[in-house]
């Protein structure tokens, strides 16, 4: 072992998980009418096709947990990197629809794996001080990854005509794919196992040499954090996350995934073009102005939240976006409802994009990643993932039906609804938070498990008290 491991070196390799999370979300973008006309699909059939990845992201959730635990953080992440090279070989050489589909399953089990082992890998390897910046570092790469496949699929498309992209340019924007794949999978290979999932595999002498060379040798704080993360394993040693007594955190993380989504970003972020279309009647490129626009803002403020979150906090930057996306969605919904459109709404989409990637986009990855104790990190992290991908579906699958114009919620609200409903989920976010989410910034991963057991003990003993 190196008497220093880089962390920041650690984090961009893993975070090619993160960046490969967004390129295979977003391949399919490019290529849907190019699917529709080469496979003669029904609208049905092309629903079913974009969003059949998703079954994977559902069950690659499920199944992350375990992985992780039996195979180590770098062992499931090198599982996802596979899977990602089998649906991107896959994806581009099917001769029948349902192969194709398949595939994509095979591609949304990988993100399903990497969405949760990625930043939990980070985490687990991050000094305290630098922590939340470093795992916010993973939704940079997410976006990331989608801007640069919309340049790919943009790039492959010039390079013929309309039928040559319909036969078999589509089969080249999946199989780019392979190479930030392959890269990615190369590059685990460099990277070493977490400390913590070292120790909790009893390999203790491996943990506490790796533990210290990721401090730069400095002796007397390894020595404390490796006392902790012993003593956590020591008096939490059940992997029953009901038995280790944290189930209250866990409903906690449950809560941050879900209303990560029930805000509404995936409504921006896979029906941006029908919304904006609606915004304006301008002739400008509607798709584009997605890409560069809402891509760039999204790209810029989780900068921001990267060079911010372990000075400012987990719950100022959470509280401040919920607050700033709560009243775009009430702007956009009450414009709606009064058939008061115009293009001077695109500032409140650009704003609720741009709070959402300040807060609850790459923060509550911070605190999923750090919340759970290490004996049912993996577990719990785990549930709470797939809580999100059922609440991405719900979200995805709704909108559409609110939005309508034959639907009764439509007519009602005359296309206000939806967004109302998305603004009342923000300010319930900013209470939830408020009232239950502590501030993780600073303190190690078994430092909070202390946290935790403190604001448990307190919760009984006010239960007694009042009864």
């Amino acid at each position: 072992m190196n008497n220093k491991v880089n962390v920041l070196r650690l984090t961009l390799v893993v975070a090619l998980g993160g960046l490969l999370f967004g390129y295979d979300t977003a391949v399919i973008s490019g290529a849907t009418e190019a699917l529709q006309s080469y496979f003669q699909l029904t609208p049905a059939e092309l629903g079913f096709a974009a969003s059949s990845a998703l079954i994977g992201c559902v069950l690659g959730a499920i199944v992350a947990g375990d992985f992780s635990s039996r195979y180590g953080r770098r062992g499931a992440l090198k599982i996802a990197a596979l899977l990602f090279l089998i649906s991107a070989v896959g994806s581009a050489i099917p001769e029948s629809y349902w192969t194709f589909v398949v595939y994509r399953i095979i591609g949304g089990i990988g993100v399903g794996i990497a969405s949760m082992v990625s930043p939990m890998y980070i985490a687990e390897v991050a000094p305290p001080k630098k922590r939340g910046g470093l795992v916010a570092c993973n939704q940079f790469a997410i976006i990331f990854g989608m801007l640069v496949v919309y340049f790919v699929n943009y790039g492959i498309a010039l390079i013929g005509t309309e039928t040559w992209l319909n036969t078999t340019g589509w089969r080249y924007m999946f199989a780019s794919e392979v190479i930030p794949a392959g890269l990615f999978l190369l590059l685990l290979f460099t990277v070493p196992e977490t400390p913590r999932w070292l120790a909790m595999r009893g390999r203790n002498d491996e943990a506490y040499s790796l533990l210290k060379a990721l401090n730069n040798g400095n002796g007397a704080d390894v020595d404390h954090q490796w006392r902790d993360i012993q003593s956590s394993f020591k008096q939490h040693n059940s992997t029953s996350i009901v038995a280790s007594g944290f189930f209250g955190v866990l409903v906690i993380g449950i809560m941050l995934s879900v209303l990560q989504q029930v805000t509404g970003i995936n409504v921006f972020l896979y029906y941006a073009p029908t919304i904006l279309k609606g915004f304006s009647n301008s002739s400008i490129d509607i798709a584009l102005l997605q890409t560069i626009l809402v891509g760039a803002v999204n790209l810029g403020f989780t900068v921001v939240a990267i060079l911010t979150v372990d000075k400012f906090g987990r719950r100022p930057l959470m509280m401040l976006g919920a607050a700033l996306m709560a009243v775009s969605m009430i702007a956009i919904g009450t414009a709606a409802y009064l058939n008061a459109i115009g293009g001077y709404l695109l500032i409140f989409v650009l704003l609720y994009i741009g709070a959402f990637a300040l807060s609850l986009g790459p923060v509550v990855w911070v605190l999923l990643s750090e919340i759970f104790p290490n004996s049912i990190r993996s577990k719990a992290l785990s549930i709470a993932v797939f809580a999100q991908w059922a609440a991405n579906f719900v979200v995805s699958q709704t909108f559409p039906m609110m939005n309508d114009p034959q639907s009764s919620v439509y007519q009602t609200f005359n296309g206000g609804f939806p967004f109302w409903l998305y603004g009342v989920m923000g300010i319930f976010t900013i209470y939830f938070i408020y009232k239950w989410v502590p501030e993780t910034k600073g303190k190690s991963l078994e430092e909070l498990e202390e946290l935790w057991e403190k604001s448990a003990k307190s919760a009984e003993e006010k239960m007694i008290t009042n009864h």
